[in-house]
């Protein structure tokens, strides 16, 4: 997919359109609807409405920054998102002179076409897995770090991938001991909140880390949140805040999903190092080097949802919004909302048609098969059989950064239609089910959603029709 000159990514419902949407009365609206979501969270959008510049001054929410005080503003920054952000920024500051660098994901910008019209440099890494290219990015950031004083201004842009993005193994750690610990992580269906807790004590920028390289600086950290709850000690892994978490959690999460004999012996010596304080713990919540952090949230995943709810408003579904806090193995919840979908329009409820039903969170996934796929594909091949039936039902699951695990899709879309479709073609949806394959039964299909790269991220969306 080709980036616009913008850099924030603006989509038109066609680019959601599917097989099975194609041949749906309101497939139009389901892709305006979708479309809604994710262009309500375009990141150079948000930025502005709660960033202003006015007379010299910065204004963040309800706080005003005089510029005057500060003799350089640094704009520094990770995550899949920070291009754009970082371009909203400068426009809104009009003239002022800034400089800084920001790293984003390997393939999300074309970075030979973008001008950011300042000193800002950008970096690729590679998310979600680090390689060498994250090592010497962050390298380069400490510095870049190290000419910052506390007479400056620092802007620092946060998104998702920012854990993955922004690191640097602690000592004794190598690059290859943290990815092999957050693949083990992810195959055993570990949240992400978990698996940050394990980031943030084998990193030296997550858990608070970041801040020890900023000379107490004002530090004012815009974070576009891509965790249930928004947690800000979670998203990216904390790096401007204190982290609650200890080296005793991590240990914790490494035993309950019994994986400390697949983990490297120097991370669990690191960790168990750390218990025994022979390593000093993370950043805790009323550190004095916090005192100068500002921490604002500009787009969160109620903001995609509640977006959606009006423009379906508008087009006359009757619209309920079932969670926010979408968390659970992905298969399972898929089932969960078949059967709740189906309770829901029973004779019993008789909630009226036509209907639109939403959920925002993550959900997770553990792999036992050797298929490909991704978390809401994997939830859409969950509700499959479940969705089978004479009521016209539409489920679309899709992730908003436009990536849905290792493959170039975000999501998928089942029916009611679904499930007896694949078997006319030879597909059992419980096999591939099974198989982790949710990725090759829904593109033979023809119902896999492919947007590309959003340059922006707040969850997943899962969206149900009933027509």
């Amino acid at each position: 997919m080709s980036f616009k000159k913008t850099i924030g990514m603006i989509f038109q419902p066609e680019q959601f359109t599917t097989y099975s949407l194609l041949r749906t009365a309101r497939g139009n609206d389901i892709c305006r609807i979708m479309a809604e979501a994710i262009n309500c969270v375009n990141a150079e959008e948000i930025m502005q409405k709660h960033v202003t510049y006015d007379a010299n001054h910065l204004i963040v929410d309800n706080t005003r920054y005089d510029l005057k005080n500060y003799e350089q503003i640094y704009v520094i920054g990770a995550g899949k998102a920070c291009v754009p952000m970082a371009s909203a920024f400068q426009k809104i500051i009009k003239n002022k002179s800034t400089s800084g660098m920001i790293i984003t994901k390997d393939g999300y910008v074309d970075i030979e076409n973008i001008n950011l019209e300042s000193k800002v440099e950008i970096l690729v890494a590679s998310h979600p897995l680090p390689d060498q290219r994250n090592i010497k990015a962050a390298s380069k950031l400490i510095s870049f770090l190290s000419k910052i004083n506390h007479t400056d201004l620092v802007i620092l842009l946060l998104s998702g991938g920012g854990s993955a993005l922004l690191m640097h193994p602690a000592s004794g750690i190598t690059l290859e001991d943290i990815g092999n610990t957050t693949a083990v992580l992810m195959r055993s269906g570990t949240s992400i909140s978990e698996i940050n807790t394990i980031r943030k004590h084998l990193d030296l920028f997550k858990g608070g880390g970041l801040i020890k390289f900023l000379a107490s600086a004002t530090v004012i950290s815009l974070i576009l949140s891509d965790v249930v709850g928004d947690c800000l000690d979670v998203i990216a892994s904390g790096p401007a805040v204190g982290d609650p978490t200890t080296f005793v959690d991590a240990w914790k999460i490494l035993q309950t999903y019994e994986v400390l004999d697949k983990i490297p012996t120097r991370v669990k010596n690191h960790i168990m190092n750390g218990i025994k304080g022979e390593i000093d713990e993370t950043l805790k919540p009323g550190d004095p080097l916090l005192t100068k952090v500002k921490n604002v949230i500009v787009g969160r995943n109620t903001d995609a949802v509640n977006n959606a709810v009006i423009l379906a408003n508008l087009l006359g579904y009757h619209t309920k919004v079932l969670t926010t806090c979408m968390q659970g193995e992905a298969a399972q919840i898929g089932k969960s909302i078949a059967k709740d979908v189906n309770n829901l329009f029973s004779p019993s409820f008789l909630m009226p048609r036509p209907a639109c039903l939403i959920a925002g969170g993550e959900t997770t996934v553990t792999i036992m098969g050797k298929g490909i796929g991704g978390r809401n594909q994997e939830l859409a091949l969950g509700a499959v059989e479940g969705l089978s039936g004479s009521n016209q039902i539409i489920l679309a699951s899709l992730a908003t950064d436009g990536g849905d695990g290792p493959t170039d899709a975000a999501g998928a879309v089942a029916t009611n239609e679904t499930y007896l479709r694949g078997l006319d073609m030879g597909l059992n949806a419980n096999v591939f089910l099974l198989n982790n394959d949710s990725y090759h039964y829904f593109n033979a299909l023809g119902d896999l959603i492919k947007i590309g790269p959003t340059l922006t991220n707040v969850n997943d969306l899962v969206f149900i029709f009933f027509l």
